[in-house]
């Protein structure tokens, strides 16, 4: 999804509004939480993958499509959503090369978060 930024910066004033004033300490709060949990989120995955078990596989991939919206992470969100999709309508077996995937996207969302939350 290149025509897509790796971070939608309408989420990030939106967030920045919540809490208008704390010289973006509630953007700081949000995004550490995202930086700390989402690589959990994507191991759960892959040991879930490893054990054959979809409905905590497809549980992951949720979690990290809706933390990801809520950052802005759209490129992210969209992996964790096709992940979702597959591992609910055809199980396990084509998802494996998603999950480097989603590495790769994660350390580019976490970097721009890092940048914009400075």
């Amino acid at each position: 999804m290149p025509d897509q930024p790796t971070i939608d910066p309408d989420a990030i004033a939106g967030l920045r509004e919540l809490n208008p004033g704390d010289s973006g300490e509630f953007l700081r709060e949000i995004v550490g939480i995202y930086i700390e949990d989402t690589p959990k989120r994507i191991d759960e995955m892959r040991r879930s993958l490893a054990a054959g078990d979809a409905a905590s596989f497809t549980r992951a991939a949720h979690t990290i499509k809706g933390s990801s919206a809520n950052v802005g992470a759209q490129v992210l969100r969209a992996l964790a959503e096709r992940l979702e999709r597959i591992s609910r309508a055809d199980g396990l077996g084509a998802v494996a090369p998603l999950i480097a995937e989603c590495d790769a996207e994660f350390a580019r969302a976490a970097a721009e978060l890092r940048r914009l939350s400075a």
